[in-house]
């Protein structure tokens, strides 16, 4: 691939968590403005190419642990047995060649979009990733967390609660939300991070190939994560600008507006004066958008607007 491509994601919240802090209310930075961490965002896609059976190294994933009076514990593999699992390594202790891990690395998704850190058994390895994701700001200023009392089925039967007098009533939780939010990654593709390696043949890059993969499932990968506090959370819109390798462009989503308008979303695009004035630079500039809930007001010229859920050009 020979090109750098400049863009931002945005990821909508209606009643949901996008991300969430220790305790419990959506981020916020200390000035009280929302936001979203890139682990938010690249969590999702690393889920959605796990279950679509890709190799995906920096991920959660469960083993159990035998004791000796023979206990049985459900644990979380570390990364040294998460490496071993996914590419049916007896020990990686016994492994010598950091060539050979090096390449079994660049085989796992996440590691050749996001790049790793991997310190294990004498090895140290680090990868700058190719695609890197800055903080999703959230852009309608009217947002507002929201606390849900919930009911439990059942009732506390730990040690005192009788005593407590509340044995026979059920335990009470909370659900917290966000009213409504819209945040806004920045990202860049850099595929000559990986120049270096390969020169010494471990990998081939990062291909086409691997770009319309993160592609495909950045658009969605949001919308399809659907857990409790993820249910409301969709993919609502999308910008990439495809650039010659030789051109560096600033955090686009310090161009991005967001407002509302009795049911419409308005998404305002500010960047027009500065992409047209470098298009002999740039090789394309597409944008995906709901247009059945938000307008897109820009000036771009000779951008391309696609529904982001049909794909269907606008």
């Amino acid at each position: 691939m020979k090109r750098r491509v400049y863009g931002v994601l945005g990821i909508s919240a209606i009643m949901a968590n996008w991300n969430a802090d220790f305790t419990g209310y959506p981020k916020t930075t200390s000035a009280g403005e929302t936001y979203g961490s890139d682990k938010a965002l690249k969590y999702p896609m690393k889920k959605m190419w796990n279950d679509a059976g890709e190799k995906v190294l920096y991920i959660k994933s469960m083993c159990f642990e035998k004791k000796k009076a023979g206990e049985i514990n459900l644990i979380p593999r570390s990364l040294k047995e998460r490496y071993e699992y996914l590419f049916d390594v007896k020990d990686l202790k016994e492994c010598k060649d950091i060539a050979v891990v090096l390449k079994n690395l660049f085989q796992a998704v996440d590691v050749k979009n996001f790049g790793a850190t991997f310190a294990e058994s004498k090895m140290n390895i680090s990868i700058t990733g190719a695609v890197q994701f800055g903080q999703g700001f959230n852009k309608y200023k009217d947002t507002m967390p929201q606390e849900q009392p919930i009911l439990s089925p059942f009732r506390d039967a730990t040690k005192g609660s009788a005593e407590k007098g509340e044995a026979k009533n059920s335990t009470l939780g909370t659900k917290i939300v966000s009213d409504e939010a819209h945040y806004f990654y920045p990202f860049v593709i850099n595929p000559k991070a990986y120049d270096e390696f390969v020169e010494l043949e471990v990998t081939d890059g990062y291909t086409e190939e691997d770009y319309q993969k993160f592609k495909e499932t950045a658009l969605i990968s949001a919308t399809a994560f659907a857990t409790n506090a993820k249910e409301g959370c969709e993919n609502e819109f999308a910008m990439f600008v495809e650039t010659e390798d030789d051109l560096y462009l600033p955090n686009l989503t310090e161009y991005i507006e967001f407002e509302k308008e009795e049911t419409r979303n308005h998404i305002r695009i500010c960047a027009g004066k500065l992409l047209n004035d470098l298009h002999d630079k740039i090789k394309s500039v597409e944008v995906y958008y709901n247009p059945l809930t938000t307008d897109i007001i820009d000036d771009l010229k000779g951008a391309k607007y696609f529904h982001i859920v049909t794909r269907k050009e606008v």
